[in-house]
């Protein structure tokens, strides 16, 4: 029975997270009232920025306006960026390396790092998979130029193996799912909500997770044309000041934040506690500096040896510092702070 439902509960979730590949399609999500003539185009996700920044009661007495546009992932959002239709949005840590591979026009500006846990390759719960190592030889889901991809890719280095080891099914989420739950895959690297929702569903187990391999990064990303406009700029810092504020709110009241994120999304509450205190409450802002540049210079090295992106590039000549302001470094950020992290 659950095997024949969980695709249903998925259909949600495939709007959401930064950190996936996926769908191309975007919508604008109207303004928010402010009180001055500078609009600042904010790139979103469902149950993303502008829910965490209204929940928190962030959006008020703002003096300039955002219109939200919503993307179901990270690589349409930074082809907005690109394009200039969008001035700054938030992704994980792999869509701005294929972006910038693809020599895109957008620079990061801002970061945050938390845990990795919610990044997982989970196995049938009745698997004789045990660890990393046996996974020679199997067939895994994974979406091409998510996260979850170079994860996996980590993951299996970190075991001894490579990809030539394995065999790839680029699957979306969804497709991943039912392939995942016919057999028809051993199996399948994902993130959180996704990880959350399926542990919670009981019909798999995890075989390792992200921490001590990936980086647990997260950016915002602007597009340099904005970053020239004085008055954008000025709105953007502003933007992150409040996202960080925002932040802390979500860990102090994680409980609250679930069921807000549950209402917008569709995720049942459990599952949205799960990865909350998993994942999305262990978020800190950090400094953009040369650890999280040569973080992310490991991942485009990575691909581009790969040959997923057509070509190799110096991740610094894609960062902007200036919001670094007193921001902790990557190194030494506490892995979260508020009640979350008790």
């Amino acid at each position: 029975m659950k095997r024949r439902t969980l695709p249903a509960l998925l259909l949600p979730l495939t709007l959401l997270l930064a950190a996936c590949g996926g769908a191309t399609s975007a919508n604008s999500a109207g303004d928010t009232d402010g009180k001055g003539s500078v609009t600042l185009n904010v790139g979103d996700q469902k149950g993303g920025y502008e829910a965490i920044l209204r929940a928190s009661g962030e959006l008020d007495d703002l003096d300039y306006r955002v219109r939200w546009s919503t993307f179901t992932s990270g690589p349409p959002m930074l082809e907005a960026v690109s394009a200039g239709a969008v001035d700054i949005g938030g992704v994980g840590n792999t869509p701005p390396v294929f972006a910038a591979g693809s020599d895109s026009d957008i620079v990061v500006v801002g970061a945050n790092h938390g845990s990795s846990a919610g990044e997982a390759i989970i196995v049938p719960k009745d698997s004789p998979l045990r660890k990393p190592a046996q996974l020679r030889g199997k067939s895994i889901a994974v979406a091409q130029g998510s996260s979850a991809h170079f994860q996996l890719v980590a993951s299996l280095e970190a075991a001894g193996l490579s990809i030539k080891d394995v065999k790839l099914n680029y699957l979306q989420p969804a497709d991943a799912l039912a392939a995942f739950s016919r057999g028809k895959v051993d199996a399948w690297a994902i993130w959180d909500p996704y990880t959350s929702q399926v542990l919670r569903a009981g019909t798999a187990r995890v075989l390792t997770t992200g921490e001590g391999v990936v980086n647990g990064l997260g950016f915002q990303v602007a597009s340099p044309a904005s970053l020239k406009d004085r008055r954008k700029s000025k709105a953007m810092g502003d933007l992150l000041v409040r996202l960080e504020r925002a932040q802390k709110w979500v860990f102090e009241h994680p409980e609250e934040w679930a069921k807000v994120w549950s209402k917008e999304t569709g995720i049942p509450y459990d599952v949205a506690v799960d990865a909350v205190k998993r994942t999305y409450g262990t978020r800190v802002p950090v400094a953009i500096d040369d650890a999280v540049i040569a973080s992310e210079q490991k991942i485009a090295d990575t691909f581009a040896e790969l040959k997923l992106i057509p070509r190799r590039f110096d991740f610094a000549d894609y960062v902007d510092t200036r919001f670094n302001r007193d921001l902790p470094a990557s190194s030494t950020a506490p892995r979260s702070y508020g009640k979350a992290s008790s």
